[in-house]
């Protein structure tokens, strides 16, 4: 799969991503986003890559590699997770690894080919995206993409300081 933007495009993983998606799922400062609570071994990313194949029908989720176009470099990733083709609908997650690559427009532009093929090619009637109430920059993300809060979910993340509230996010094509 390749979905082509003016700046990035979006990917399927290739094997060549186990190194990249260990990184990502083994940094404990995403963790509290991504609901992991311990390391994964690079058997385990290898084993996900080998099976990365499925389509969204058979795996209920799509991952994308995000990918500047000038230079080809790996920026982040970006999920369809819970896909419900019965109601249409599914939910959306996207991390930009580096803290430097971020605020760049990237995440926005990747979200927009994302929501661009849910609507287009699956054919999804909704997007929804759980995100913590304090992280400002996925919200501001989001509402700029026009989702709208719909609910928010009291102490519903523990982390090693306390609990946080989670934000339900909607987007209904």
């Amino acid at each position: 799969m390749f979905i082509q933007g003016d700046t990035i495009f979006l990917r399927a993983l290739e094997p060549e991503d186990l190194e990249f998606i260990y990184q990502i799922e083994n940094d404990i400062k995403l963790w509290e986003v991504s609901n992991t609570q311990t390391p994964y071994s690079r058997y385990l990313i290898k084993q996900y890559l080998e099976n990365a194949h499925m389509d969204i029908y058979s795996a209920k989720q799509l991952r994308l590699v995000i990918c500047d176009s000038v230079d080809n470099q790996t920026l982040g990733l970006i999920d369809l997770f819970d896909f419900d083709p019965t109601n249409s609908r599914a939910g959306l997650g996207i991390v930009i690894k580096q803290d430097s690559q971020r605020q760049k427009g990237f995440g926005s532009m990747a979200l927009q080919m994302v929501m661009d093929y849910a609507k287009e090619h699956l054919y999804l009637h909704q997007l929804y995206a759980n995100i913590t109430c304090d992280n400002k920059a996925s919200i501001a993300l989001f509402e700029k993409s026009g989702f709208t809060l719909v609910g928010v979910k009291k102490q519903w993340t523990r982390t090693n300081k306390g609990y946080k509230d989670e934000a339900l996010y909607q987007l209904i094509f």
